[in-house]
């Protein structure tokens, strides 16, 4: 008789509240962050890094449980479910993204390592196995109580990072870990040279294709395409920050990183930014243009570039939404078509993640940290109210201002 327990199905149940010690302005935050300023320039010895995905099914019996994960909360029923379930199926219900992190969690060790830094990795995701109240009570049973969190994904927005600040919430309580574990987490890193060196790679040697291939400057569109959201979440996006800036700092960052990759690849090249993955109701707006209407509205344009400049790895929506519907987009008119690679476990990327906890391990000044945007260094802990989103309302969440 097999011995094996049964893979859970459901992610962590929501966090009813957080721990705040007496004076904390932060809940279960270290001694480095806990009084709420922007940035912790308090050297602080870390004991272990928590590496947070999003996850993804890893068979055919897993997709919908996933998929009921993700959309916890907003009563989306199961015949919904399976219009997104048949990209998973195409790929026999595997997604990439959890092999993508066991590379980069490999990478990110085997980086530490040669930076000196002794401290163990720890993999949870937000709505897959490994889950990340698992990953949080491993930690703490092999006695660990500080931890540094660095989520997979770069950007300001709900979806972005006050998720999963409200998701390492919902795994502390979950591990009866609120007053024992305390988790920071790295700044948002879109404008670290790090993040943004891999797209300047990728472009340069799509330009460098799309040129042999015999199509001319002029020619040739760059699209640098991420994750719509829905207005109302990319205008809260970013806290006070960008208030009256339209698309809030979500669409701000990625203008700003999509600015540095053309200035250092081919000032002269058409480009914009452009958007996918879609899935609110038609009467909700959501961030436009979609990349396939972009593509159809192109004129004088022989060949297409896409960047996908919002995504860390090529997970499922970088596969479908790109690599299938938005070539499919291209080539039904005729145009050339590439899509360059996502950071994936590029040498520079996996440097900068080291990078983001040896800043904090040492307590760097603001003016001392890499950065390539007009942005700057994002903040270390989140604002009070940063990327609401207006639907759901705020919910317990870590490593910021309450609410």
């Amino acid at each position: 008789m097999s011995t094996d327990t049964p893979q859970r199905q459901t992610k962590p149940p929501a966090a009813t509240g957080v721990y705040l010690e007496d004076g904390a302005a932060v809940p279960s935050a270290t001694e480095a962050t806990r009084d709420g300023a922007e940035h912790a320039t308090q050297p602080m010895a870390y004991d272990a890094i928590l590496l947070s995905g999003f996850g993804g099914p890893e068979g055919q019996d897993d997709v919908l449980p996933f998929l009921r994960n993700v959309t916890r909360g907003r009563g989306i029923p199961d015949e919904r479910l399976e219009e997104v379930a048949h990209h998973y199926r195409h790929f026999d219900g595997v997604s990439p993204i959890n092999d993508q992190n066991r590379e980069l969690l490999a990478a990110l060790r085997r980086a530490l390592g040669e930076a000196g830094l002794d401290l163990p990795v720890y993999w949870g995701n937000r709505n897959w196995a490994p889950y990340l109240d698992e990953a949080m009570a491993q930690a703490a049973q092999d006695g660990v109580r500080t931890m540094i969190a660095i989520p997979t994904s770069a950007y300001s927005s709900y979806s972005s990072c006050r998720q999963y600040r409200e998701d390492w919430a919902d795994a502390l309580e979950a591990a009866d870990l609120q007053k024992t574990l305390q988790v920071d987490k790295v700044r948002q890193y879109f404008s670290h040279p790090g993040f943004i060196r891999p797209f300047v790679d990728g472009l340069r040697d799509g330009l460098d294709a799309a040129r042999q291939a015999g199509h001319r400057d002029a020619q040739i569109e760059v699209l640098f395409s991420t994750h719509s959201i829905p207005t109302a979440d990319a205008a809260r996006s970013g806290g006070k920050t960008f208030d009256g800036v339209e698309g809030g700092g979500y669409v701000a960052e990625h203008l700003a990183v999509a600015r540095e990759v053309i200035a250092k690849t081919a000032p002269g090249i058409s480009w914009q930014l452009v958007f996918q993955s879609r899935s609110g109701p038609a009467s909700q707006p959501w961030l436009e243009p979609d990349i396939n209407d972009a593509i159809e509205a192109l004129e004088e344009r022989t060949a297409v570039i896409v960047v996908p400049l919002g995504f860390v790895s090529d997970h499922m929506e970088v596969m479908w939404d790109l690599d299938t519907e938005a070539r499919e987009t291209a080539e039904e008119r005729g145009m050339w078509f590439t899509r360059t690679a996502t950071p994936g476990t590029h040498p520079a990327f996996v440097s900068a993640l080291v990078d983001l906890v040896k800043e904090r391990v040492a307590g760097l000044p603001v003016e001392q940290r890499l950065n390539a945007t007009e942005i700057g260094p994002w903040f270390d802990v989140c604002r009070g109210g940063c990327c609401e989103n207006p639907r759901l309302g705020f919910k317990p969440a870590i490593a910021g201002l309450q609410p």
